[in-house]
């Protein structure tokens, strides 16, 4: 576990030093109240991303250690300042129509300017948010393929929901004009037009990856025909947009808990550190159908968080509540993959004994 994690604790140790002298920097006297929540963002990016390292493992398989190890290093850094420093602030930008330059300078140098923009910008961010996790978890849940179901009484009803064309689509934007039937005047144009640019950044992010996965399929088939290891950039690309997806869902639920970017980032770079670490053992130790309702327990999160974002544009959410919910789907998901795993054993025990 050290071998596989030691870079990721070097990481978060940094990472914690770092947030507590920024937080005594921008504020004085809030350097402790940094640390636990940027240790609540690594945790919260942790547990939304384990589908993530899940699907990164399964291509990860067919990469070389060289490839694996540029994802790790070349890649934790694309993720780290592109989607976790600079999307932050980029969302401003376009929520709040200031210069990038100028809410970069804001981010760095005067919090609570940029706190005020984002604040006066929070119900059309966290609304773009809210919708773009939506889509996520229901594409997840809306599939009949899906055969394995966590809250099987739930689940297994949601999976035929995909015989519906479109039924995700209507939904999310049903979610969208109630949402703005409940902010206020000023703001209602603004929110519906993030709640619909949200549905379409979504369709738009899962349709291109899933033409680059078509074709990553092919290439896998002809490497694994061939005997080799898939390597080379194409590889590497795709896994990284990938990440880029999968990440945003974090980046955007930060905003739920710190309205500083430079926590933000520190948080989340930590916990995408801690997910690449995991995605590296995961391949080597070849440990992805231990834990089957992990992923599961990761997009209900998912969904829980995606209406939290939506009720936050009219209800102030305590940041504790956000952080924990997400937590706890994670870990009432690891414990039923724990008991599963313990019944079936029982199973195949007593089927051996009836045998012998």
């Amino acid at each position: 576990m050290l071998h596989y994690f030691l870079g990721s604790y070097i990481v978060a140790i940094a990472g914690f030093v770092g947030a507590y002298f920024w937080g005594e920097h921008a504020h004085a006297g809030t350097g402790l109240a940094c640390v636990f929540i940027a240790l609540v963002l690594s945790v919260l990016e942790i547990s939304l991303s384990f589908d993530n390292a899940v699907v990164n493992a399964m291509k990860l398989e067919h990469m070389s250690d060289k490839w694996r190890h540029r994802f790790l290093t070349w890649g934790i850094a694309i993720a780290v300042f592109g989607m976790r420093f600079l999307f932050p602030i980029l969302v401003v930008a376009i929520f709040a129509k200031v210069g990038i330059v100028e809410v970069a300078r804001m981010a760095l140098t005067n919090v609570d300017k940029y706190a005020g923009y984002l604040h006066a910008t929070h119900a059309p961010i966290v609304t773009f948010g809210g919708i773009f996790l939506m889509m996520l978890f229901l594409h997840y849940f809306f599939n009949h393929e899906k055969a394995v179901h966590w809250i099987k009484v739930i689940e297994s009803p949601l999976s035929h929901l995909d015989h519906i064309k479109g039924i995700e689509i209507v939904i999310a934007l049903l979610a969208v004009i109630a949402t703005q039937n409940f902010v206020p005047d000023e703001v209602k144009v603004s929110v519906m037009i993030s709640g619909i640019a949200g549905v379409i950044t979504y369709l738009a992010i899962d349709g291109f990856t899933h033409y680059l996965e078509k074709h990553e399929e092919r290439r896998m088939a002809q490497c694994v025909n061939s005997g080799a290891k898939c390597t080379g950039l194409i590889s590497f690309l795709y896994l990284e947009l990938i990440d880029a997806s999968f990440s945003l869902d974090g980046v955007l639920g930060a905003f739920a808990l710190s309205k500083d970017v430079i926590i933000i980032t520190i948080g989340l770079a930590i916990g995408a550190m801690f997910v690449r670490s995991l995605t590296i053992m995961l391949v080597e130790k070849k440990t992805l159908a231990k834990f089957i309702y992990l992923e599961h327990g990761a997009h209900w999160a998912i969904g829980a968080l995606s209406i939290l974002m939506l009720v936050s544009t009219v209800e102030e959410i305590p940041e504790v509540v956000t952080g924990v919910i997400g937590l706890g789907f994670i870990i009432a998901a690891f414990i039923s993959s724990i008991v599963h795993n313990r019944k079936m054993a029982r199973l195949i025990a007593g089927g051996e004994e009836k045998n012998a």
